[in-house]
């Protein structure tokens, strides 16, 4: 479930939220390209790779994200699939079947939640076919569990013949034998893997072939393996074949339209979305070019003259600047000048990719700047904190511009910002910034309704006294909503440190969202420091302190919060309830390479309970990120309740990815089953990771293609 009220607001990755959209409405506006379209396999009922309720061997193109809706009978499945890397895919699937009167359904519907993954063992060649290997539905209840071998080969163009072996309920009809017992009960807790069923019991043969005549259409003939005994003997399904046979329509944009006979007496449909995060929707982006480097003659590199009046050139040369860098939607904020170096203080608000900002402000910098001065140091800040120092040769950039960005990379030193930006031009600070905007507040897979929503305006404003202290605060009145009308109240073990979100939603109209004063540093070399007083999120009120040490150049940082907090009133104004807590924890962040990031968190959290959250994040150059974390504490699964231990999915959209302009805007959405009171953590804004390592040198190498943008 998401976090209502916080899955649509700054969360700790980098960059700000949108707030009048959800992530999975966004992935449907965004098709792929017919290019990209051909080489996605057809998807099946369970929205991946497959025939139509059976798998395919092979995997969808690297960093496909897929989201499926299909129906037949009374199942209705909805799907999300990422194809985490060239061999490796998962799928998060919530489905809701009518007349099953399983424990827990709601009017004779029951929803359930599973997470599936597939390998591919073995890629297809001229001689021989590729070969996948899938647990299905491996986190859950068990309902759909089961597993599969399965290969694919493509006999002629358009053709393919696919044979395949399965467990679980792929093995329940026309088994050929048995590698064990295998539990068949379903868990009434879920979430947790069964790794005492997969590859046991009854082993039973699929099939089937699939012909495409052309780019855009695909018939398909298989034969299942999937008795579908418990919707046939609960339910109101039935089974009288085992044969399937359908069609499925590929449009030039991508999107997959099905149509299926299943099972010998129902009728199915089904409609896959795709895109991909690695292919930008407008490839280039559509802003405008910056202006040239401007390049200087011999005389003028070794002129000095202006040094006897250097006050008079430094004045100059800031006003020009500052001109400059705000056509480029850049924030000049500060200048010192010396004969043969010039180091500018510089904010950054619109550039998603940081290189693209560093070498829009180089340029403008060559521009104005006297002729003798050969080195540029280019300061970024954020809250006042100068986060890399990066120092460019004005020779290099003179000769270098029309070549390649990894040229200008490999002479260029990125460096430690502390102590080494100017002060900031008088006149600056104290600052005031307000919004007025949209929200909305999601809250997903609650057992009575699969989706529930607030959605009102928000009013924001900021005031920065200095660089680095900050009073932010946001008021928010809901227009209207369901996200108050839960009437369950789901047994908790534990202190209710989440589980009243519906409170919260009832009573806090109109809400103090946030009302906050931060304080950011950097205490030394390598070291970063945030502290935050205030009504720190919808939830809590307190103190919060962050210490992040990170070396600009290492791909790993340590950082440690410790944090007290009370727990609001549910009306979400001043007053607080008796719940006070002591949380925090020690983290570990890791760049892996190759755009995987990796973080490990180990502490307290607000319930009390100790443990440890790890994620996996897979991230893009045009600022995507896809990813899954799992919390596990010494909270029993019977205390946590339903899906056992705290895990989701969590996805982020850059808007400059979307609108082919600079931004530094994000959709950002975590996809959890249920949201329960073990593993949760404060929602504080302004962490120190995702904001100092956007400009040291492992993100900016990632991005530096975009230099000369």
């Amino acid at each position: 479930m998401t976090q209502p009220g916080t899955a649509l607001k700054p969360g700790p990755w980098r960059r700000r939220t949108l707030h009048t959209s959800s992530v999975i409405a966004l992935l449907t506006a965004l098709p792929t390209t017919l290019a990209q379209a051909q080489e996605i396999p057809g998807y099946n009922l369970y929205g991946s790779p497959g025939l139509i309720d059976m798998p395919t061997a092979g995997p969808a193109p690297d960093a496909t994200l897929g989201v499926t809706v299909s129906r037949f009978g009374d199942n209705t499945r909805t799907t999300l699939n990422f194809q985490i890397a060239p061999r490796l895919s998962g799928s998060f699937r919530y489905s809701a079947i009518d007349n099953f009167p399983a424990p827990g359904n709601v009017d004779g519907r029951y929803f359930d939640r599973s997470f599936d993954l597939r390998y591919e063992l073995l890629t297809e060649t001229p001689n021989r076919p590729a070969i996948t290997v899938g647990l299905q539905d491996f986190i859950g209840t068990g309902l759909y569990g089961g597993e599969y071998l399965v290969a694919t080969k493509e006999l002629f163009p358009g053709l393919r013949v696919t044979g395949g072996l399965g467990w679980g309920r792929l093995g329940s009809f026309g088994d050929i034998g048995s590698t064990g017992n295998r539990p068949d009960e379903l868990l009434g807790e879920g979430g947790i893997p069964t790794y005492d069923r997969w590859f046991r019991g009854d082993v039973a043969p699929f099939g089937g072939v699939s012909y495409s005549p052309n780019k855009n259409l695909s018939f398909k003939l298989e034969y299942s393996s999937d008795d579908y005994a418990q919707e046939s003997t609960t339910g109101e399904f039935d089974k009288k074949s085992p044969w399937n046979y359908g069609i499925d329509y590929r449009f030039n944009n991508g999107t997959q339209l099905s149509l299926y006979h299943v099972y010998g007496s129902e009728i199915g449909a089904q409609v896959t979305l795709f895109t991909n995060p690695k292919h930008a929707q407008v490839p280039g982006g559509s802003e405008t070019a910056p202006l040239p480097v401007a390049v200087r003659s011999p005389a003028a590199a070794q002129d000095l003259g202006w040094t006897t009046d250097s006050a008079s050139t430094t004045a100059n040369a800031k006003t020009a600047l500052k001109t400059s860098l705000e056509r480029e939607g850049l924030v000049f904020e500060g200048l010192a000048l010396e004969p043969r170096r010039a180091t500018v203080r510089l904010r950054n608000p619109k550039y998603g990719a940081t290189p693209q900002a560093i070498g829009r402000t180089a340029r403008a910098m060559s521009r104005v700047l006297p002729g003798s001065i050969e080195e540029f140091v280019i300061v970024p800040v954020v809250n006042g904190m100068a986060l890399s120092a990066v120092s460019i040769r004005r020779s290099d950039l003179e000769t270098l511009e029309n070549d390649a960005a990894t040229e200008i990379l490999a002479r260029t030193r990125i460096l430690d910002g502390y102590n080494m930006a100017p002060d900031p031009e008088a006149g600056i600070y104290p600052r005031f910034t307000w919004s007025l905007s949209p929200y909305v507040a999601l809250s997903a897979f609650d057992p009575d309704n699969p989706v529930r929503a607030d959605a009102g305006l928000r009013l924001g404003s900021d005031i920065r006294i200095l660089p680095n202290v900050v009073l932010s605060g946001a008021v928010t009145k809901k227009l209207g909503g369901n996200l108050d009308e839960v009437t369950r109240e789901d047994p908790s073990g534990l202190p209710r440190v989440r589980t009243d979100y519906a409170k919260y939603s009832k009573e806090g109209d109109p809400a103090i969202e946030h009302l906050t004063a931060s304080v950011y540093g950097r205490p030394a070399t390598d070291l970063y420091s945030r502290v935050t007083v205030g009504y720190l999120e919808q939830m809590y009120a307190g103190v919060s302190g962050e210490l992040l040490w990170k070396k600009v150049d290492s791909p790993l940082a340590l950082g440690v919060e410790m944090n007290f907090v009370k727990q609001r009133d549910f009306d979400q104004m001043f007053g607080l309830r008796d719940y006070e807590v002591a949380t925090g924890h020690a983290s570990a962040y890791y760049d892996f390479g190759n755009g995987f990031h990796g973080q490990l968190d180990v502490g307290r959290y607000l319930a009390g309970d100790y443990g440890a959250t790890v994620a996996l994040d897979r991230e893009f150059a045009n600022g995507w990120r896809v990813g899954a974390y799992a919390t596990f504490t010494d909270v029993s699964y019977d205390d946590f309740g339903e899906g056992s231990f705290d895990k989701g999915i969590r996805l982020s959209i850059p808007l400059g990815w979307v609108l082919g302009q600079p931004s530094r805007q994000a959709n950002n959405a975590e996809i959890k089953s249920l949201t329960r009171d073990g593993g949760a953590r404060l929602n504080v804004d302004g962490r120190l990771y995702e904001q100092v390592r956007d400009y040291h040198r492992p993100e900016m190498a990632m991005t530096w293609g975009r230099f000369w943008r």
